[in-house]
């Protein structure tokens, strides 16, 4: 504990955003990072607690506090507040793969638990640890980390999201020959063409996966595993060719919402909205693919979590008239009750940067039907809801929509293709069934991780699946392992 009277003395001051008329003509990232000073005087904030929640539990259950992949905060903050940021850094990747990821995108399960937050003023974490990592890019501390000595076996990756990447990383720095298959053309999953360039830029992709070549990973893009294309790969032979297969794709079959009305034109998945601007960014081809764009249009966001938000803040962006964002819950409290929540990750209010640049936000709403003219959608007929999701009888209501986007969340991967091809058993969810005590699915030599096997979660629990099926799979093809978990 660097300095011990730091929670006292210092204020909780946090990065800043670039005003909003100036963030919404472009879509690079806007946060505003802290001087070195200022990030140094959060991290004396810390208090070293004897028993430090923002650690994590270690537990696989989302909702339990602090840290997925037990990130040693008290620690670095103390080297930060020290001056030593090499430290930091060593000590940051110690236990997670990608910080510049988390420290971007995380929504701080740490922050939630942190001792501070009782009274709402928690150490600056994600801060802290997105400036430790790009204070270690820009002076060229992460160097690839090249086996010693190679093992001989062969591993293939489907999917390079990023618990694929994590596991890949991870597995090449023991030795093994890794090759990552990637249906798309370049790496990154969700994080590529899900998340939006103004929350992450995808340079921080291109530089940790230009590391990851340099470790001796090998990536095959335009390669789809089990997919119905003459150019597709048969699972069953890669299987053939690898001592060992990990199965990190995503669970990308969107919730859909099959009411009167669906089959209009301007209705779509929130995901098949979201990668075409990310494409655009990146000038990368659309595939062909007819345009979706909300310039001039009212538009409708369906769902009140992270991807709704991004679709908010991209449709802001490409010139949108209006944008409303429905959710079926009832408004959360404006404050938690510490008491019943701490340090559990609490139901609260929350409002994120793109709804803070103009949308409007209603809450116990249901959609029962769409209609519109020509075959396009103009109308979305609503009503309003009780703690049950019962309609309550003299609340509908209209709005106009020349665009929704659903973003009701995904319920488990796709099964066509590559899941029935190899015939892994699932679990009543949907999902790949492996356990988190060797990440083994129902086939002898193939593993699974990330939200294939859990379902939609967060980026932070994917690095830690990721992470964590690495060490399985180094585990059963050499009898030991020396990764940690």
């Amino acid at each position: 504990m660097g300095k011990i009277t730091g929670f006292l003395e210092i204020d909780r001051h946090d990065r800043k955003y670039a005003p909003v008329a100036d963030r919404l003509k472009h879509y690079r990232e806007f946060v505003i990072p802290l001087s070195e000073k200022d990030t140094r005087d959060q991290a004396a904030r810390c208090m070293n607690c004897g028993i430090p929640y923002c650690h994590g539990t270690g537990s696989v259950a989302p909702g339990t506090p602090g840290c997925p992949v037990n990130n040693q905060i008290p620690d670095f903050n103390d080297l930060v507040y020290q001056g030593n940021w090499e430290e930091a850094s060593r000590n940051l990747h110690s236990t997670n793969n990608f910080p510049e990821f988390t420290g971007r995108i995380c929504p701080a399960p740490c922050e939630a638990s942190c001792t501070l937050n009782i009274d709402d003023n928690p150490v600056t974490i994600k801060t802290i640890e997105c400036a430790i990592v790009d204070r270690a890019w820009d002076n060229g501390w992460l160097k690839p980390e090249i086996a010693s000595v190679k093992t001989g076996k062969k591993v293939a990756i489907i999917g390079a999201g990023p618990a694929g990447l994590a596991a890949a990383q991870q597995l090449a720095r023991a030795g093994h020959d890794v090759h990552v298959y990637e249906k798309y053309a370049k790496a990154g999953g969700l994080l590529r063409y899900g998340i939006p360039d103004f929350k992450m830029e995808k340079h921080v992709i291109d530089r940790r996966v230009a590391q990851m070549e340099a470790e001796g990973v090998t990536f095959h893009y335009g390669a789809h595993v089990g997919g119905g294309s003459q150019d597709a790969i048969d699972p069953l032979e890669l299987l053939a060719q690898h001592d060992a297969v990990a199965l990190t794709g995503g669970a990308e079959a969107g919730r859909d919402l099959p009411i009167p009305g669906r089959e209009l034109d301007g209705i779509h998945f929130a995901m098949d909205f979201l990668p075409q601007q990310n494409r655009r960014v990146s000038s990368e081809p659309l595939g062909g693919v007819r345009e979706i764009l909300a310039d001039g249009k009212h538009v409708v966001v369906i769902g009140g979590g992270d991807t709704g938000s991004d679709c908010i803040g991209t449709s802001f962006r490409q010139g949108a008239k209006s944008v409303t964002q429905l959710e079926i819950m009832p408004a959360p409290p404006e404050h938690e009750n510490k008491e019943i929540t701490w340090p559990n990750w609490p139901l609260k209010m929350r409002t994120s940067s793109s709804q803070a640049e103009g949308a409007k936000r209603e809450f116990a709403v249901l959609t029962q039907k769409f209609s519109g003219e020509d075959g396009k959608v103009q109308k979305l007929h609503c009503v309003q809801v009780d703690d049950k999701f019962k309609p309550i009888a003299g609340t509908e209501f209209e709005l106009d929509a020349q665009l929704v986007l659903l973003a009701m969340g995904f319920v488990h991967p796709v099964h066509e293709g590559l899941l029935k091809n190899l015939g892994v058993d699932l679990d009543q969810r949907g999902n790949v069934r492996a356990s988190t005590h060797d990440y083994l699915t129902s086939l002898p030599n193939v593993f699974s991780a990330g939200d294939m096997r859990r379902g939609q979660s967060l980026v932070v629990w994917a690095i830690r699946e990721g992470r964590l099926c690495a060490r399985a799979i180094d585990q059963y093809l050499m009898g030991t392992t020396t990764l940690p978990r």
